[in-house]
This record gives C-alpha cells, sequence and structure tokens, in this order.
C-alpha cells in the first residue's frame, strides 16, 4: 500500500552568522512521502535549493536514532516537536496534515549563541562536564562485573538518569534557560553508584559553579525541561542535586 503524500510549507529561521541579521524564510515542500522524518524532509527541501541555486538550510545531525543527542530546534515553538519523549530526528511526517506550516527555529538561550539557521553552539555543556562530571579514580585495568555488588534498584535509578543525550532541549524550553535538568541527571548518575560516590561532594560544587558561569539560569520549578526531554528524564533528579549542592556548601564552609 503506497504511503500518503503531504504538502507542507516551512517557515524557517535562516541566519548566517551570530553577527548577521536573521529573518524567517518560507519554503513550500510539495509531494512528500508521510513516511520521512523531518529530517528526511529537510534534506529534500536541501536538495531543491540547491537544485535552485540558494544556500541550503544548516542544522546538526548525526545518528538520527534519538541515540546521540546532535539534532535539536522548535518545531512550532516547542523543543523537538509536538510527541513527548521524541528528538526532533525521529519525529515523522505522518503526525502532521498536508497543508501544515512548520515553524522551525534555533535553540534560543544566551549560553547557546547561534553559529547558522539552526544550529547553535552547545559546548557549555561539554564544559559542565568537563569541570568534574567523571570519576578521576585511576581503577587500573576493568574490574571484574560482580566485584561491587549494586542492587537493582539503583542500578535502575542510574540508568535513568544516565540516558541523557545532551540535546539542550530542557535549557531552550525553560524561560529562565537553566541546565539544571542536564547536570542534575549527571550528578545522579555518577553519585548513585560506589564508584562516584567518593568525589561527588566536590562534583556538584564544580558542575553547578561551571553551570552558572557558562550564564545559564536557576530552575523555576516550572518542569518545562522534563515536559520536552525526549529521554522522559525526571525533574526529581534536579531536587536531588539541590541537596546535593548545599550539603556540600554545608561541609565545605
Amino acid at each position: 500500500m503506497p504511503s500518503a503524500v503531504l504538502d507542507l510549507n516551512f517557515k524557517i529561521w535562516r541566519q548566517a552568522s551570530a553577527q548577521a541579521p536573521g529573518q524567517f524564510q518560507t519554503y513550500a515542500l510539495q509531494q512528500v512521502s508521510a513516511d520521512l522524518s523531518l529530517l528526511e524532509a529537510l534534506d529534500a527541501l536541501n536538495e531543491q535549493l540547491i537544485i535552485q541555486g540558494e544556500e541550503p538550510i544548516a542544522f546538526d545531525h548525526d545518528c538520527r536514532e534519538g541515540i546521540c543527542g546532535s539534532c535539536g530546534f522548535l518545531v512550532n515553538g516547542q523543543a523537538h516537536g509536538p510527541l513527548a519523549g521524541t528528538s526532533v530526528c525521529q519525529l515523522y511526517l505522518r503526525h502532521f496534515q498536508s497543508g501544515d506550516c512548520l515553524t522551525l527555529e534555533p535553540w534560543r538561550a544566551q549560553a547557546f549563541p547561534l553559529v547558522k539557521d539552526l544550529v547553535v553552539d552547545r559546548s557549555a555543556l561539554d564544559r559542565i562536564i568537563q569541570a568534574g562530571g567523571y570519576c578521576s579514580v585511576n581503577t587500573g585495568n576493568a574490574p571484574e562485573a560482580n566485584a561491587i555488588l549494586i542492587s537493582q534498584s539503583e542500578a535502575a535509578q542510574a540508568f535513568d538518569a544516565a540516558v541523557c543525550i545532551g540535546c539542550g532541549a530542557c535549557v531552550a524550553a525553560c524561560k529562565n534557560a537553566s541546565a539544571s535538568l542536564f547536570t542534575a541527571a549527571k550528578l545522579a548518575h555518577l553519585s548513585l553508584l560506589p564508584q562516584g560516590q567518593p568525589e561527588q561532594s566536590q562534583r556538584v560544587l564544580h558542575l553547578v559553579m561551571q553551570m552558572e558561569a557558562e550564564g545559564f539560569g536557576s530552575c523555576s520549578s516550572l518542569l518545562e525541561c522534563q515536559a520536552v526531554c525526549p529521554k522522559e528524564i525526571s525533574a526529581d533528579w534536579i531536587s536531588r542535586m539541590q541537596r546535593q549542592y548545599w550539603q556540600a556548601r554545608w561541609q565545605n564552609s
């Protein structure tokens, strides 16, 4: 059975660089298969633009399987689009109607300076991890898997936090452009496991201070970050991070 085809209009933010002025431009894509992902539709649109001698639309992408966290932009004002638990690379055109107009624009946050069109610089998240989001203890060779006993509950919770892909949707959805959910998830998956506990006090101080230094805002507990996270990471981890942070401040005072 042949797949449905759609006629779609795209209103896309175009900006050559952070210094150049930007504006929305409208494009039409006709008779496109509903089985295509949104990124595949942008590929088709870029082919059309190249044939016409126009500059293709710049957007981040890599695995296109919702794993790497490279892709990400606003779709009709929503980070990653209207589907819960879905990254933009896994958003398919069948969730839209023929004749729809999709407005695409980049993440809007001071800590994510624009590079071009839908591409922003998210290296601020990398610098948060570099500030201490790792275990520095030298363990030598890989230890025996069962040498350190970890309960199933703790392992499951650590995995729930570790699935963060660092896409930045939580920042884009927050009115304060806070990276609290990202930072809290990175802290939780390390501190829940025995290997990460010796350094947890210094880790939380370093990561939170780096997050503030990068220009991210503070958390207002509106839970927009949780609503748009493609991995559906719970905002409860933010409460855990706050408790750990103030405990570490008290211990180091």
